[in-house]
């Protein structure tokens, strides 16, 4: 195993325990999305500086959002990848649910808001234990694996189901379903890849590490001062633009 390999290992083995201690210290109405550790991770990302940059704002902004609505019963995660954004959780009633997505959906900079946060009770401290074990553990095989880049995909768990946002080809996005379906305690993938050619991949390397020719990943803007949200129920909200292309489950097999 290669130096940068060994890294990232012991990287993903910090990230899984931090997660974990988080997790044993009790319930949290909100978590921010976990970004790519380590500077040789940052440096071989597929998105441009500036969709990196964005995508670490965007969480702590889609965070604060949520933080204005929150109430007992919310326990959302935001993670953003290329401006993306995947909502996790849990949340009292369908109201929260849409209003969670409506307030992410008003953060500068995002493109898409997929929301698969789910109407029911929060989730256990073993859940989320056992979430972060499930993470640590695909992280981990998809770094073993010679014919796919691990720092190709973010790896977010939610009650055994993971999902994998990234910028791939038809054929990475394949591999890499099929490997995180085979790691114990998956229940099912769920895909939020922007899939590109390998001519693109190529011309991207070519380019130089974090090429603006990443999908989406060019026009961003410094971000100004938030504006308020509208209070509920004043019909103030602007809708969430419609997710790109939506989550595609890869169920287990």
């Amino acid at each position: 195993m290669t130096r940068t390999a060994t890294l990232q290992r012991f990287a993903i083995a910090l990230t899984a325990g931090a997660a974990l201690a988080m997790g044993l210290g009790g319930c949290v109405p909100l978590v921010v999305g976990a970004g790519a550790v380590g500077a040789g991770m940052v440096a071989t990302d597929r998105r441009s500086s500036g969709a990196q940059l964005d995508d670490t704002t965007i969480e702590v902004r889609g965070a604060a959002r949520i933080r204005e609505i929150a109430n007992d019963n919310m326990n959302v995660t935001v993670t953003s990848y290329n401006r993306q954004v995947l909502l996790t959780g849990t949340v009292g009633a369908e109201a929260d649910k849409r209003r969670a997505e409506e307030a992410v959906a008003k953060v500068e900079n995002v493109r898409s808001v997929v929301n698969e946060v789910v109407v029911g009770p929060g989730s256990s401290i073993t859940d989320r234990s056992n979430d972060a074990f499930i993470t640590s553990k695909v992280k981990a095989s998809l770094l073993d694996q010679k014919d796919i880049f691990a720092n190709t995909f973010k790896v977010t768990t939610e009650r055994g189901v993971v999902y994998l946002m990234g910028i791939a080809t038809r054929r990475e996005t394949d591999r890499a379903s099929s490997i995180t379906r085979g790691v114990d305690g998956v229940r099912k993938v769920v895909l939020l890849v922007d899939v590109v050619s390998e001519a693109e991949v190529k011309a991207a390397t070519a380019g130089g590490t974090g090429s603006s020719s990443s999908p989406s990943s060019s026009g961003s803007v410094p971000l100004p001062p938030m504006e308020p949200l509208p209070p509920a129920g004043t019909g103030g909200a602007t809708p969430a633009p419609a997710s790109g292309g939506g989550a595609v489950t890869s169920p287990v097999r």
